[in-house]
């Protein structure tokens, strides 16, 4: 579903030129996998991220990029969207002036539209937000408020799972979803990853420094990347060896 060849990517640096970020990265994640990617500050697990988005200011400079049998750097990332790509961030960002519900139509009818479908109707979609909302256990009072605008982080990112469930992705990529959650927030959210994407025709991308969503979102596959590469590939066990050694020691054999 997912083909990573080679990838090498740079972000803009203030003095001008590129910094090297990831440095030959290569990786597969077939249809119906979950593959969870682990390592240390500074490996790039976010670049990696930003780059399958097609965020500005990351420049591939070798390699490719092959989702669901086309070109995905040829493609703007509106056009990734439309493809069936998703990116949750590890901070999602407030949209003041902009309601949830108001937000989240548009970016559903886009894709519809981009993919020769009729847009959805309000009734219907009022519908579909409902059983989203009701699934992350997030009340529809706040998709009526600003995008993410005074909520917690939780609360920011059940309010992102919402947006997955509703646009219903072939393949996401997910940045430290973990990240500000609270137990019961994270069994809420893991909860929810399972619902939307654990499915034979599905995949995700899991970046995450910690076991305690892979309790929850069990993965099929994981990684550890260091230096901007894959060092090693394992299954669910090399993420609980890594809990318990540290990477220092997990990696002293890739």
């Amino acid at each position: 579903m997912l083909q990573i060849d080679n990838l090498h990517a740079e972000i803009a640096s203030e003095n001008g030129g590129g910094k090297k970020i990831l440095d030959g990265l290569t990786l597969t994640v077939n249809a119906g996998e979950v593959h969870a990617i682990m390592g240390p500050n500074g490996a790039g697990k976010s670049t990696l991220a930003y780059v399958l988005g097609g965020r500005p200011g990351y420049e591939v400079t070798e390699g490719s990029v092959i989702f669901r049998g086309q070109d995905l750097l040829a493609m703007d990332p509106h056009e990734r969207a439309a493809a069936g790509l998703f990116l949750g961030f590890q901070y999602p960002v407030e949209i003041p002036g902009v309601s949830n519900i108001q937000f989240l139509r548009e970016a559903l009818n886009a894709q519809r539209r981009a993919r020769g479908e009729e847009a959805m109707t309000g009734g219907d979609f009022l519908k579909l937000a409902k059983e989203k909302a009701g699934l992350l256990k997030l009340d529809m009072e706040m998709l009526k408020r600003n995008v993410n605008v005074g909520f917690s982080g939780g609360e920011k990112k059940r309010a992102e799972m919402v947006q997955m469930g509703i646009l219903d992705p072939a393949f996401a990529v997910l940045d430290e979803t973990d990240s500000g959650l609270d137990i019961d927030a994270l069994r809420v959210v893991g909860d929810g990853i399972n619902a939307i994407m654990r499915n034979p025709e599905k995949g995700v991308l899991l970046i995450t420094h910690y076991q305690r969503l892979l309790d929850v979102v069990q993965p099929d596959r994981v990684s550890i990347l260091s230096k901007g590469r894959i060092v090693k590939t394992g299954g669910p066990e090399l993420a609980t060896d890594l809990e318990r050694e540290g990477y220092d020691a997990v990696m002293a054999d890739a």
